[in-house]
């Protein structure tokens, strides 16, 4: 039998307060102050019926004091009743944990970091996720276990690159895309790319766990079998500029010298503006390369002051725009895919990306003696005063076969 409780009585398992208002005030407020309670304790439900017996009585109080201010006054005319400056307290019925559906948080936790991600780190993270929803989307998330989690591991490891861009593949389930991966073509993800999803899973987990929908990360020891390698692109040869630079391509030649001559990224070079270029007397001029409406940066690092070759500023008196954005057409997306006309044009540009411009500078820079640190602070990358371990180590080709020479001629017996 249930306990009684004053003013609150049980429905459907759940207790629900009622109080009747003083008939003189009824007119004003209705018949009753009704609200569930939220709960199937008893104990808890006590406990609220305390707290809205105080609002209510702060109600009946502001209620009087409206009805006498308005005594004089015809309220029958009146179209909508007074307001009161009265809150309610809010009850929010009591969740097991774990019991939310994945699909549901999934939902909640793109919408949050949808607000500070870049939209290709966004879109990345949104993929990993529509895996994970379209496998276990409809299981609660503390039912996901280490079983399920080297399943979806299973199934992430035989996926193919390329298996979005088949018709069947579209709108199809993790499972049924490791199925169509293994059916069509034998190439599956890198290791890196592998390890990125899972990763991206794990942290939606770790991100549960904050939430307070989940007690663990039942996925924390999941790691890939393969260890991730970095595969870059390569670094242009001296002999590849050199195609690059005859080609003239009238979309491309431009921001080529830019990417050639100064190490910028191609979303730096794509958001630079007149603005941006300052003379500094017989230093030449320079450009501050900076967060703006068109773009933002990598890091704090990247935001930086770079001198302009030469060839950069005769670019800028004959052939650029002296106000608003250097290169109005271009865009991160329109460079890639101009880039990869350009090597399907030009064999010899096999292997190389736009990207592979920034390398070319920065060997220059290892291949003239510049320190490193010097360099990082020129290309944006954070520099450290002994060594970087990047900027050269990543992203240079090495020294040339001619110094190599010079340095093995150099030891003497």
């Amino acid at each position: 039998m249930s306990p009684q409780i004053k003013y609150a009585y049980k429905t459907h398992n759940t207790w629900v307060f009622r109080r009747t208002y003083p008939k003189p005030l009824q007119p004003l407020l209705g018949s009753a102050l009704k609200q569930s309670l939220k709960t199937s304790d008893a104990t808890k439900a006590k406990a609220r019926v305390a707290e809205l017996n105080q609002t209510f009585t702060t109600i009946i109080k502001e209620a009087q004091a409206h009805a006498l201010a308005t005594s004089h006054t015809d309220t029958s005319t009146t179209a909508q009743g007074p307001r009161l400056a009265v809150g309610r307290p809010r009850y929010q019925r009591a969740r097991l944990l774990g019991e939310r559906l994945v699909a549901g948080l999934a939902t909640e936790y793109l919408a949050e970091v949808s607000q500070r991600l870049r939209p290709g780190s966004y879109k990345s993270v949104r993929f990993a996720l529509e895996l994970l929803t379209s496998h276990l989307g409809r299981h609660p998330v503390g039912d996901l276990s280490l079983t399920h989690g080297k399943e979806v591991l299973g199934y992430i490891t035989q996926l193919s690159p390329n298996v979005r861009k088949y018709r069947d593949g579209k709108d199809a389930g993790l499972a049924d895309l490791a199925s169509l991966s293994v059916a069509s073509e034998s190439i599956t993800l890198a290791p890196q790319t592998q390890a990125r999803i899972l990763k991206q899973m794990s942290q939606f987990l770790d991100w549960c766990v904050g939430e307070g929908e989940l007690g663990t990360n039942p996925w924390e020891a999941l790691k890939v079998k393969d260890r991730p390698e970095v595969h870059p692109h390569e670094v242009l040869t001296d002999k590849q500029v050199s195609v690059l630079l005859g080609a003239k391509d009238s979309v491309l030649h431009s921001a080529l010298l830019f990417g050639l001559f100064t190490g910028m990224r191609s979303g730096e070079i794509c958001g630079l503006m007149a603005e941006d270029v300052t003379a500094k007397g017989n230093l030449g001029r320079f450009v501050s390369i900076r967060p703006n409406a068109v773009r933002l940066l990598k890091s704090k690092a990247a935001e930086r002051e770079v001198p302009l070759h030469g060839v950069l500023e005769r670019l800028l008196d004959t052939t650029l725009p002296t106000s608003g954005r250097l290169f109005p057409h271009l865009t991160v997306d329109k460079v890639v895919k101009r880039y990869a006309k350009l090597r399907q044009r030009h064999p010899e540009l096999h292997g190389t990306v736009f990207h592979s411009t920034r390398k070319w500078f920065i060997t220059q820079c290892e291949r003239t003696g510049v320190p490193e640190h010097f360099t990082a602070t020129l290309v944006g990358h954070h520099s450290a005063r002994s060594t970087n371990k990047l900027t050269y180590g990543l992203y240079s080709a090495g020294i040339s076969d001619a110094q190599k020479r010079e340095i093995v001629e150099g030891v003497r017996d």
